[in-house]
Order: C-alpha cells, then sequence, then structure tokens
C-alpha cells in the first residue's frame, strides 16, 4: 500500500510537564461569538438521534472511571542526544485477569518503556495516584502491562470481542490527549487489519484496527470502546502531518493483547515462531503481473537467510506465498502475524508462486525467542 499516510506518530508523544496542558490553561475561555439564528433544540430522548446520544452518554459513564492517566520519567540517553530525563505522558485502562490477583494497567509499551517502575505514575479518575509495582512489555506488538500497588476496589472495564467489529460500527475513544484526562471522542471504525504502516524499528506485529475517532498527544494506552462498552482495542498512533488528530488512527486489537498479555503474566515473555525470511514491504497489482498472478494477494520473499527453517523448506527469493496449511495470505503482514502465531516445531504445508505455477514445500517453524539476535525484522 505504496499510499499509506505518512509520517505516523505514536500517540504519546514526549510529553514534558505538561506544558501544552498549561498553554491551552493559560489561553483562558475562547471568546463569545455574536447571537446565531435560533439554535435547534436538543435531540428528543425517543428520537434515534436521541438514543444515540445517550448510549453515548452510558457508555462514557461505564468507561471513563476506569481509564487512567501515565506519567513516566525516563532516564537520560545520552547516545540518542537525550541529556536530560524525558517524561513521557499516555493514558492507560484498568483491567482485571483471570486467574490473577490485584489490579492491572493496560497500556503502550512506547509510553513506558526504559522508565523505572518507581518513576512510573498512574492517576485514576478520582486523582489518586499509584506507583506501577511490577511491569510486563511486549515492545514487538507495543504492549505493556503494569501491576499496581494497591489493595483498593478501583473500578475496572472489561474485554469485549475485536473479532466481531465491522467497519462502520460505533466506538469511543477515552485517554488523556494533550494533558486533558477523561476526554472521550467518538467515531466509527473505518477499516480492519491494517498492518502496512511504519511504526518505528521495535514494532513487527501489526493488525491494527483504524478509527476515525479523534485521537491525539497523549491518547495512546487508552482504550477503544463499541456501544456495550466493552474495551475492542488501545489507541496507539496516529497518522498525521501536524502531530494532531487528521482522523486516522491506529488502535490494537483487543484479541491479540488478550494473547499477549496471558503470555506475559504467565511467562515474563511471548514466544513466537519463525522462517528466516524476509518479505517485501508491499505487493502491488504491477508486481503481481509481472510473476504472472492475476491478483495482488500473497506475500512476496525477498530474502531468504542461510540455516533457518526457510532455507532448510527450499524457498527461494521471488516466490510468493499463497497459503499456509491451507489459509489464504492475504498479503505480508497477514503471513507474518500467521507465522509468529505458530509455537516452534509446528511443520507447515506452504503454497507458493514460483515461476508462473503453484507448487508446495513443508517447512518446520523455528523459534523466534532463540533466533531474533540475527533476524530482528524478519519473520
Amino acid at each position: 500500500m505504496r499510499q499509506i499516510l505518512t509520517p505516523l506518530f505514536l500517540g504519546a508523544c514526549a510529553f514534558l510537564g505538561g506544558a501544552a496542558a498549561v498553554h491551552l490553561a493559560g489561553r483562558g475561555p475562547l471568546p463569545a461569538f455574536g447571537h446565531t439564528a435560533e439554535q435547534p433544540p436538543p435531540a428528543a430522548p425517543g428520537t434515534d438521534v436521541g438514543r444515540l446520544s445517550e448510549r453515548f452518554e452510558a457508555v462514557a459513564r461505564k468507561v471513563s472511571p476506569a481509564v487512567v492517566a501515565i506519567d513516566a520519567i525516563k532516564p537520560a540517553n545520552r547516545g540518542s542526544g537525550k541529556s536530560k530525563a524525558v517524561e513521557e505522558s499516555g493514558s492507560g485502562v484498568l483491567i482485571r485477569v483471570a486467574g490473577k490477583t490485584g489490579v492491572f494497567v493496560l497500556t503502550n509499551n512506547h509510553v513506558i518503556q526504559q522508565a523505572p517502575p518507581a518513576q512510573i505514575n498512574v492517576t485514576t479518575a478520582d486523582s489518586h495516584i499509584f506507583k506501577a509495582a511490577q511491569v510486563w512489555a511486549d515492545p514487538e506488538t507495543d504492549i505493556a502491562v503494569l501491576r499496581l500497588d494497591t489493595t483498593e476496589n478501583l473500578p475496572t472495564a472489561t474485554l469485549g470481542d475485536s473479532d466481531a467489529m465491522r467497519v462502520g460500527h460505533w466506538v469511543l475513544a477515552v485517554g488523556s490527549p494533550f494533558g486533558l484526562n477523561q476526554t472521550v471522542t467518538h467515531g466509527i471504525i473505518s477499516a480492519r487489519e491494517r498492518g502496512q504502516i511504519s511504526l518505528g524499528t521495535t514494532i513487527r506485529i501489526k493488525d491494527f484496527l483504524q478509527t476515525d475517532a479523534a485521537i491525539n498527544p497523549g491518547s495512546s494506552g487508552g482504550p477503544l470502546v463499541n456501544l456495550d462498552g466493552d474495551v475492542i482495542g488501545i489507541n496507539t498512533a496516529i497518522a498525521s502531518e501536524s502531530r494532531s488528530s487528521s482522523g486516522v488512527a491506529f488502535s490494537i486489537p483487543i484479541n491479540l493483547i488478550k494473547t499477549v498479555v496471558k503470555q506475559l503474566l504467565e511467562k515474563g515473555s511471548v514466544t513466537r515462531g519463525y522462517l528466516g525470511l524476509q518479505v517485501a514491504a508491499s505487493f502491488e497489482a504491477a508486481d503481481a503481473a509481472k510473476l504472472g498472478l492475476d491478483k495482488a494477494q500473497g506475500a512476496l520473499v525477498e530474502v531468504v537467510y542461510q540455516d533457518t527453517p526457510a532455507a532448510a523448506a527450499g524457498i527461494r527469493a521471488k516466490d510468493v506465498v499463497l497459503e499456509v496449511d491451507g489459509v489464504a495470505i492475504r498479503n505480508e503482514n497477514h503471513f507474518i502475524n500467521l507465522i509468529s502465531e505458530l509455537p516452534a516445531g509446528k511443520r507447515v504445508r506452504m503454497q507458493l508462486w514460483r515461476d508462473r505455477r503453484t507448487m508446495s514445500v513443508e517447512a518446520e517453524v523455528g523459534d523466534w525467542t532463540k533466533a531474533q539476535s540475527r533476524f530482528k525484522s524478519n519473520p
């Protein structure tokens, strides 16, 4: 997808001392405009618009108490030119995890990465401040989980089913854009399974819900919820040239998050499969036509690395992966995610397109944890 909007900014940009919020507050109220023509009356409770408005209000009332603001102080990194500690601001949502005691916070890894737990402050909707007692993170999906050091009975959100969300479904986003805590915006699901976007060097697993709900710096880590008030995503990035909302935002689906959180809390890390090959960042119609395909679908292999499962299976550069165990590959990101979800040692049958015909090979999935020092950016 060559026309993907760029540049992309992670939704919680470095946010020093809450400067933006202070600046906004210092402006005072907006000037009043002269009286206009007669204002339309509020929507009657019995109308469709009135019922939708009431539904939005009910969802906001249900979810907002579980949404938190997060401030993380990250140490100076002279290697990156930062000689002073940096304060990052973002959002999060309080949850409970089956089989685990206590309250946890879901957020983005980029909000808290490199910050010691003692330097991560979590502020609840009623302005109570808690420290992170323990932190788990998965940089490859940009997911982090914090355990709070408290025995209080805090309000928590329920997790929904992101697979049930369809393009056009209403959603609400809650977070702390520009330091304005408990901000609620609304929109729809604009697209699903967005992956052909660049979000930095560590984020490798991408399968985003796209939404036009307004999300701005400081919103990262906040929940995207359906009209039942269930969390169906965690907001992570915006596509904008101005670093403010342009109606194109991306959220990590909650079903992916559930899988990651389960492994983080049980094992401390996430186990993923790999083959040891590099696929093209895009596979357009022109590329497919040159290879004799009538559809731009699949993952185009660019490089096969030596001494890897892909090499042992006989996969070659310029092959197009069409299927894995009978699952049609939509694009390169779908292929990366599918292989990553497989356990090491599993044998898979792959259908390839090579020399203008289909062929099949078998490959044994390798252990990404053991191999990632060699292949930081490859499936």
